[in-house]
Formats: structure tokens, sequence, C-alpha cells
């Protein structure tokens, strides 16, 4: 296994998919939930990221060839959409996990008639277009098997504390407070943000090798 790649990839995922940060979003959609069925919500919620983000993991380099979008390109792009989501928590504004405010009284409403399980916890909070960007680019990086199981095994971390997370949210909601829920977010904020400048700058380079030197 690629040590390297693995610990890129645990990092990229851990910021974007921070368990912590989407804590207060499901004990919020959950809050009318017996504990029972909070915990089986929890459940659905690491069985359908983690079937999303397999489903995204295992076609994103195709999806590229597709619309002839190169690695560079989506770098690029997907660089701008890990900054601006990151500045966004930096400012205490994670979009990407709470949504808008007519998104959050849409999923307030969904919560009480349906199960959030994969609307709107999976997607878009937990695999989102940050989730998305990131493992695409995971993906079109990923050389030869040793990069994929690193890959592979750093997505499986990340679900796998996320479930157990979620599964434990009454408990740990109860000692978790506002203030390091709060200082969590700016921290991975900051994390996302920088990880964002390292793929506009790379892809740049790579598109432009004569702004390089």
């Amino acid at each position: 296994m690629n040590l390297g790649m693995f610990l890129g990839a645990l990092g990229s995922l851990f910021a974007i998919m921070n368990p912590l940060v989407s804590l207060p979003m499901f004990l919020s959609l959950t809050a009318s939930y017996s504990p029972a069925r909070q915990k089986r919500s929890a459940l659905r919620v690491g069985l359908y990221t983690t079937i999303f983000c397999a489903v995204v993991l295992a076609t994103g380099s195709l999806l590229l060839k597709v619309f002839g979008i190169s690695v560079d390109d989506f770098r690029v792009a997907g660089g701008l959409v890990l900054a601006i989501i990151g500045i966004g928590m930096l400012h205490g504004e994670s979009t990407v996990h709470d949504g808008t405010a007519s998104e959050q009284a849409h999923q307030t409403e969904h919560a009480k008639s349906g199960d959030i399980s994969f609307y709107p916890m999976t997607f878009p909070m937990l695999a989102g277009p940050g989730t998305i960007t990131t493992l695409v680019l995971l993906a079109g990086h990923a050389d030869g098997p040793a990069d994929w199981v690193a890959v592979g095994a750093a997505l499986l971390v990340i679900l796998v504390a996320l479930t157990v997370v979620l599964f434990c949210a009454g408990f740990i909601g109860k000692h978790l407070s506002q203030t390091l829920r709060t200082i969590m977010t700016r921290l991975m904020g900051m994390i996302l943000t920088a990880i964002g400048v390292s793929m506009i700058a790379a892809g740049v380079k790579a598109l432009l090798p004569g702004l390089a030197g």
C-alpha cells in the first residue's frame, strides 16, 4: 500500500466528510426519533454513503473520459469547489453540511415524514460536491494496485468513523460543546481551503507548464 497516498487521501476525505461537523445536523434531523430509530438511521447513512462513494470512486475516471475532461482540468475546478467550501466553513457557513436556508427547511419537513438516511444526510451533506470532487481526483491519480488499496483503505477508515460517530450520536451530542464544534468546523475549513489551493496550483502548473519557469 502506498502510505503517502493513504495519508493524503485520509486527510482530504476527513476534511470534507468530518463526522463531528455532520453530527449536529444529524442530531437536529433525528431529534424526534427514538434512540433505536436514530441508531437504525445512522447505520443506513453509513451504508448509503459507502455505496455512493464506492460508485463515484469506481466510475470517476470513466466520467472524465466521457466528458473529455483531463485530470488537471478537473483538479483546477475541484480545487475551486473545495476552496469555496473551506472558506464558507471558516466563516461558519458550512452549506455543504447544512444546506441553504430553504434546503434546511425542506430537510426538516422531510425528516418529520420520511427517512433522512439518503436525503439529506448521504446526499448532499456527506457525499456532496466536495466529496465527489475529492473522490474523482483520487481515482484520477491512482496508479496501480498500491494506490487503489491506499485510497480504498482511507475511504473505509472515514466511513467506519462516520458510522460509529452517528451511531453514538445521542451520547456524543451530550458531551460535544458548541465551542468544540465551532473549532472543528473552522479547522477543517482551513485545511480544506489549503487542499483546494494546492489542487488549483498543481492543475494550473500542469496545464500551463510555462508558468512553472
